[in-house]
């Protein structure tokens, strides 16, 4: 949408376009038998129809491309490109033009012209071409400044803008989940899995070119989405990698400490950062986006070698007096361990923690020790 100050009198006209890729004509095809009242004037018609593919008629996609007639919809993760064009539409000769692009967002303000320097001079009926190009990174409301000042013959100093609002949409939503590996109840890995669900929200298909996991420098990754087929491997998607409309896409990821690291008790533990996904797609004719999400972080296992169960709770319990429950702390850790003083926040309208002291050494004899605790 175009929001312009007053008109002014210039000798110069500024003209702004979005360059997009053009989409494919459609028609309706309009037929008929043979036996109908128009016979055969509708089939004629198709087939003299210069739009239309020859010898498919009926086909609703033609053999030409339509031109876009209107901004159209900028999604995250594209590459916003804009035609700028400056036109002296006098009989005069303009001296020192200079045009500037600043795309406003909600959070900053962005220099896109391609130079700052001024022209020297701009004769009738000549114009000033630029083409500018821009990543677009946040969502929400953008406007396009343009800005054009220049000088008459006259030595006045003239300065106009024009303001050129658009919406950057969201075209993917991302999820995703942690799982933590356990092997058995003996021991507990150090494996993380990662499950991310994306689903399309455009109104187009996408074609997924890569979903990928970038790691953090503690971890190695495997992807989990192929599957090996007489010696190949195949993605479990199927060869044409199509995301339709409002569908989702579940990719799954297996997360291996460094060896470096894994040796190293207790680091891998309080790793919270996992890595990031670089996601990247192509929509119609080619056009190309990409998004890579924020550091994608788990929730920090904190105390993930102790396990803490309740055993006996009361039924029933008389208002400020004390009660009895016991608690049951599991040691899954192959060292030991050394529990300090454990705490116990009951969530009641009245809050309350109760302390047990300090617990003894934790050592691992059997599968798992159990040290159980009275409050």
């Amino acid at each position: 949408m175009e929001v312009n100050p007053p008109k002014q009198e210039h000798l110069l006209a500024l003209k702004v376009m979005r360059l997009t890729k053009p989409t494919l004509f459609t028609n309706i095809p309009v037929t008929c038998e043979e036996k109908d009242l128009p016979g055969e004037l509708f089939n004629q018609l198709m087939r003299d129809d210069p739009s239309t593919v020859n010898g498919a008629e009926i086909l609703m996609l033609g053999e030409m491309l339509t031109l876009p007639q209107n901004f159209g919809n900028i999604f995250l993760g594209e590459t916003f490109s804009s035609y700028i064009s400056v036109h002296n539409d006098s009989n005069q000769v303009v001296k020192d033009i200079l045009v500037k692009a600043d795309l406003q967002t909600s959070s900053q303000r962005l220099n896109l012209s391609a130079s700052n320097a001024a022209v020297a001079e701009l004769k009738p009926d000549c114009c000033i071409d630029d083409v500018i190009h821009h990543e677009v990174k946040e969502i929400g409301t953008h406007i396009l400044v343009c800005a054009v000042s220049y000088t008459t013959q006259g030595g006045e100093k003239m300065y106009f803008r024009k303001f050129f609002k658009f919406q950057v949409l969201k075209p993917l939503d991302v999820k995703t989940k942690f799982y933590n590996a356990e092997s058995d109840l003996s021991s507990v890995t150090d494996e993380v899995f990662l499950e991310a669900q994306i689903q399309n929200i455009t109104t187009s298909p996408m074609f997924m070119e890569k979903v990928s996991l970038e790691p953090s420098i503690m971890y190695n990754v495997a992807e989990l989405n192929s599957v090996s087929q007489a010696g190949e491997c195949v993605t479990t998607f199927g060869s044409r990698a199509y995301l339709q409309p409002m569908d989702t896409r579940q990719y799954l990821y297996c997360l291996k400490p460094k060896k470096e690291f894994a040796e190293k008790a207790g680091i891998i533990k309080g790793v919270t950062v996992i890595g990031k996904l670089d996601i990247v797609w192509k929509t119609n004719l080619g056009e190309r986006g990409r998004l890579q999400t924020s550091q994608l972080q788990r929730m920090a296992p904190g105390y993930g070698d102790v396990r803490l169960s309740l055993e006996a709770i009361p039924d029933t319990v008389n208002l400020e007096e004390p009660f009895h429950i016991t608690c049951k702390i599991t040691n899954c850790r192959k060292t030991a361990w050394k529990a300090a003083s454990q705490f116990l926040s009951l969530p009641c309208p009245y809050s309350a923690v109760f302390s047990t002291g300090t617990a003894e050494c934790l050592r691992l004899k059997t599968n798992r020790h159990v040290l159980k605790e009275n409050i």
